[in-house]
This record gives structure tokens, C-alpha cells and sequence, in this order.
């Protein structure tokens, strides 16, 4: 009995490929090929035109950092300059007194007679 069910089973799947024949192709119609070709195009040139500008914007904002960075940079390389003019006075200055200090100490006291 599995032999005869096995058998129509066989012949079941096998009728139904050869039944099954492919859909015939429609053509399209010239005029809604070339709407669909438009609808791409204008799609296409929209998404190109959305494209360009995020690029912009990104270039913008890139360009607005990187100012910013060597504006940053600046003002430090200013801070650093300006911290070492102070210490290089500061040291003169304090050299001056030094050598100001030795020669009050190496000259003698001016005597005052009466």
C-alpha cells in the first residue's frame, strides 16, 4: 500500500511541474518605461543634490573645528610666550637686585666728618 501512495505522490509533484508554464512577458508600454525613467532620474538627482549638501555642511562644520582648534592653539602658544617674557623679566630683575645688593655690600659706607 505505501508503494501505490508513494507512487501517486510522485505523480502528483510531477504533474504539477509540467503543468506550471511560465507567465508570458508583458512588454511595457514605451510611455510608462519612460515615466518610470524620468521618476528615476528626478529620484536620482534629488538624492545627488541632498548628498551635496550634507557634504557642505559637514565641510562647514569641519572647518568651523578646526578654526576653533587654532584658535585654541594660539591663545596657548600666547600664554606660553607671555608666561616666559615674566619669567625672563622677573629674572633680570631679580639680577639687578643681586648685583645691586653686592654693590651696596662692596663699597664702604661714605664717612661723615664734623
Amino acid at each position: 500500500m505505501t508503494k501505490v501512495i508513494a507512487t501517486l505522490i510522485a505523480g502528483l509533484f510531477a504533474t504539477a511541474a509540467f503543468a506550471q508554464t511560465p507567465a508570458p512577458a508583458t512588454p511595457a508600454t514605451p510611455a510608462a518605461a519612460k515615466a518610470e525613467a524620468k521618476e528615476t532620474k528626478a529620484a536620482a538627482k534629488a538624492e545627488a543634490k541632498e548628498t551635496k549638501a550634507e557634504i557642505k555642511a559637514e565641510a562647514k562644520t569641519a572647518k568651523v573645528e578646526a578654526d576653533a582648534k587654532k584658535d585654541v592653539a594660539v591663545a596657548k602658544a600666547e600664554e606660553k610666550a607671555d608666561k616666559a617674557d615674566a619669567h625672563a623679566k622677573a629674572t633680570k630683575a631679580k639680577a639687578k637686585a643681586h648685583a645691586k645688593a653686592e654693590k651696596a655690600e662692596t663699597t664702604p659706607a661714605p664717612v661723615v666728618t664734623k
